[in-house]
């Protein structure tokens, strides 16, 4: 059971997906390179893993006893980036090098470069998997400690995935908690027209999972579904989170064409704009 989410930390977490989504946007600057619309709408769950899910420690990163968190579509590393560096795992500054030559902050996690990263992530469809043995593993040494996968909704085109669910959910995996970024975009555009999901909670009911569904963007929400999720004894838990892709810039949400690309100097200065004009909001409606 995590521990309640009162106000006044809720509030400090919802400034801080603010400020994450600021950096990202400095990032992709510094790079010239990257995803936009992922890595923004997932800011809100990866301050609530974090800042009050996940048990973890900065200070050691290779902790046995921690909980995991895969990254399976790893083209959205810049929010994992900038979230664990608020985290105390690097310095903010090293935030800048991201894409850069030698950079430990490449375009796709390497688990060697990053001290905290448990996978090296790029080809889609395999973080499942490799979730599932982590998770296979704690069952075995009779650890504790929860296995966390965050997938893409366009990712799920990928058979390997399908072939991963079956076979978590023939072993009634309790231990593993699957989160997929509903933004309804991929690369070449809407899921919907490129390779139709829906009806999706009925399929991962029929491949054996325990389905909920959250607002990618209400952190309290999504705390209290994590909550839920742990109570399931008997089978893997999926959290479909309903995200919007580009969130907090205007001009990038709700379009796929932010998938794979950085705002260019003058747009990135507007999304700075809009999201510091959107921080301000926040603390103001707090205050």
């Amino acid at each position: 059971m995590l521990s309640d989410l009162y106000e006044d930390k809720l509030k400090d977490l919802e400034k801080k997906a603010e400020q994450a989504r600021e950096l990202v946007i400095k990032s992709l600057l510094s790079a010239g390179a990257g995803h936009s619309a992922g890595p923004l709408d997932m800011a809100d769950i990866f301050i609530a893993f974090y800042f009050h899910i996940l048990n973890h420690d900065p200070k050691n990163p290779d902790w046995a006893d921690r909980d995991r968190l895969i990254l399976s579509n790893g083209h959205i590393c810049p929010i994992r980036y900038v979230v664990m560096a608020q985290a105390g795992y690097f310095p903010i500054e090293e935030l800048q090098t991201l894409r850069k030559i030698n950079s430990r902050l490449q375009g796709h996690p390497h688990r060697t470069a990053l001290p905290g990263l448990e996978t090296t992530s790029g080809p889609l469809g395999e973080g499942l998997g490799q979730a599932i043995g982590i998770a296979l593993a704690a069952k075995l040494d009779k650890k504790k400690y929860y296995t966390y996968v965050m997938t893409g909704d366009g990712e799920l085109d990928e058979g390997n995935i399908w072939e991963s669910l079956m076979f978590a959910g023939k072993n009634k995996m309790n231990n593993l908690i699957m989160i997929v970024d509903r933004n309804n975009i991929q690369i070449d555009g809407f899921t919907e027209d490129v390779m139709p999901l829906e009806p999706l909670k009925e399929k991962f009911e029929a491949f054996g999972w325990h389905v909920l569904e959250s607002d990618a963007h209400d952190i309290k929400q999504f705390v209290d579904i994590i909550n839920e999720a742990h109570a399931i004894y008997e089978k893997p838990t999926v959290i479909i989170a309903h995200s919007i892709p580009g969130k907090g810039v205007d001009f990038m949400e709700k379009d796929f064409h932010w998938h794979g690309k950085p705002p260019n100097p003058e747009e990135g200065k507007k999304a700075l704009k809009e999201l510091r004009t959107l921080k301000g909001k926040i603390i103001s409606e707090q205050e």
